[in-house]
């Protein structure tokens, strides 16, 4: 069992610009610093895991934990010998490019899970620092009958470590504002992705926003003051699928895990799982993914996905280590932007949202639900007075079976699972219930079981003090993703939308897509219908039902 505190005790290497701030090494030596990194993301028992260290102190601490509901240490090394390594300016870009520190061969027994990585290292004066890094053991076969698919492609996205992510950049492009579209996977994640203390704020509006007041953003002020990342909240193991992966431990569901680098590159991997989920923030996919996740529902697997936006292609190159979007500047939608070099060449794996007609692969058509038509809730000016909650339209399905939930109710809100990014499709009302229109790629057969209303941007009423997190720039994009242009008629045409609960049958397999990204709060915070919901589909799905852990 892990014991003693499990926490970061100063910051580190934390630059502020402006509204942006990122962690990189100091440029003083004499800092007490410590950061890692592994060779790879996901591993199999009997690999090499191979650690890269660089420490300003002259010894650390090294262990791995078996994170879930009874974190356990696995593996611990003390007193290693420390060094300091210079990194790349571009390190975002390049990779830190560390020699190996320390190498352990995993057991041949060992479970599949999600593995915590904590560095510890101290100077002469007691000042203490930790990093924590990550990385999934996969099953060589199958031993349970739910697969959990970590969204690794998104905490890369938001992973701003070295001063760039897929958003932002303060030490990228000639003026030194320019987002990253090529992200390397050889950094340390940003404090916060892997782990939190309790009560570091989510993202979604917690607190009535008093009238006239400009948005708040909890997460950013809290991430500034105590030094985490910008984005800790928005991606990564803390703030999502460990959610997931507690409430499953205590609830008697056994799992077996896998990364998105997984899909691509061993799709082999999901042979033999009954039920394959994913949960939390899940917005960027390669094509190669998609086949994968289609290819299994296909021939008979059934998919449980509890997450929400669901929007961008990527690429992974260099064998995985390199992961390329440029987003919007992918076709030129912005003058003088960079443009993916694919463009003319390859355009169906453009790395920019899915529903682009060059890319011809609705986003609708893998999960059935996309965040073009959904998106922002309870975020800063985007819907802030929302109930946070799901409307019920189909309280007959399997799915809210022992719920007694009835037609109009709204469940969820209590623990704000519908809010921060959600997705939906092209719909309309016939006799009361929201039926898809099917001109965005939606499945056959889809029926929308429950709704919230979402919008692509967040309003500006001009209040004093304001500033918003994402903006309005969102629905032009989508916009000239699904009409070819941002026009006023356009843009009006999807900025207001709705995220969605879903279900159809594709092949001989069955999708459920709770489209939110804050479901897994739900579970953490033990709201019944959430909880009841989840279990109904996993016990259907992969007759997985189990006595709750003590």
């Amino acid at each position: 069992m892990m014991r003693g505190r499990w926490c970061e005790s100063r910051r580190q290497g934390f630059r502020a610009t402006h509204l942006n701030f990122f962690e990189a090494p100091s440029d003083d030596p004499e800092d007490l610093e410590a950061w890692c990194y592994t060779d790879a993301i996901s591993y199999a028992p009997g690999e090499r895991v191979d650690f890269h260290v660089s420490t300003s102190a002259d010894t650390y601490d090294l262990a791995v934990i078996r994170d879930g509901a009874r974190p356990t240490i696995v593996y611990e090394q003390k007193g290693l010998a420390g060094a300091r390594h210079e990194t790349p300016a571009d390190a975002y870009r390049v990779g830190c490019g560390w020699p190996i520190a320390h190498q352990w061969t995993l057991p041949a027994d060992i479970g599949s899970g999600g593995y915590v990585v904590r560095i510890r290292a101290r100077n002469e004066a007691g000042e203490e620092v930790e990093q924590h890094h990550f990385f999934v053991v996969r099953a060589i076969k199958p031993t349970a009958k739910i697969l959990l698919v970590c969204a690794t492609s998104t905490w890369i996205a938001y992973n701003a470590w070295g001063g760039a992510n897929h958003y932002e950049g303060v030490c990228n492009g000639p003026d030194d504002n320019v987002f990253s579209p090529v992200l390397h996977l050889h950094r340390p994640w940003e404090r916060g992705q892997i782990w939190l203390p309790k009560g570091a704020p989510r993202i979604p509006v917690e607190t009535e926003q008093e009238i006239g007041a400009a948005p708040r953003y909890a997460n950013l002020e809290y991430a500034y003051a105590n030094g985490f990342g910008k984005y800790y909240a928005a991606a990564g193991w803390a703030s999502f699928e460990r959610h997931f992966v507690v409430w499953a431990e205590r609830n008697g569901y056994a799992l077996d895990y896998a990364t998105q680098y997984d899909l691509q590159f061993h799709p082999e991997i999901l042979s033999g799982y009954e039920c394959v989920a994913f949960v939390g923030h899940d917005e960027y996919w390669s094509g190669e993914m998609r086949d994968a996740v289609d290819a299994y529902v296909d021939s008979g697997g059934d998919v449980a996905r509890f997450g929400g936006n669901f929007l961008w292609q990527v690429r992974l190159e260099a064998d995985g280590l390199t992961q390329v979007c440029y987003k919007h500047p992918a076709t030129a939608l912005r003058p003088g932007a960079a443009q993916d070099p694919l463009m003319e060449t390859e355009p169906t794996r453009l790395t920019g949202c899915w529903d682009l007609p060059e890319i011809d692969r609705p986003a609708a058509a893998t999960f059935g639900l996309s965040g073009a038509r959904g998106v922002y809730c309870r975020l800063g000016g985007a819907n802030p007075r929302n109930a946070g909650g799901f409307n019920v339209f189909r309280p007959q399905h399997w799915v809210f079976d022992g719920t007694d939930l009835y037609y109009g109710d709204n469940f969820g809100a209590g623990a704000r699972i519908f809010a921060y990014e959600t997705d939906g499709v092209a719909y309309t009302f016939k006799n009361g219930l929201p039926e898809p229109t099917f001109e965005d790629g939606a499945p056959e057969g889809l029926q929308i079981l429950a709704l919230g209303f979402a919008s692509s941007f967040e309003e500006d009423h001009g209040n004093d003090g304001g500033y918003l997190y994402a903006g309005d720039g969102d629905r032009e994009i989508i916009a000239t993703a699904i009409h070819g242009d941002a026009s006023p008629e356009h843009v009006e045409n999807i900025q207001y939308g709705a995220g969605m609960m879903a279900y159809f049958e594709r092949g001989k397999g069955r999708v459920l897509n709770a489209a939110t990204c804050e479901w897994v709060n739900g579970l953490r915070l033990r709201e019944p219908m959430t909880e009841k919901i989840t279990k109904n589909v996993l016990d259907r799905f992969a007759n997985a039902g189990a006595e709750p852990s003590a």
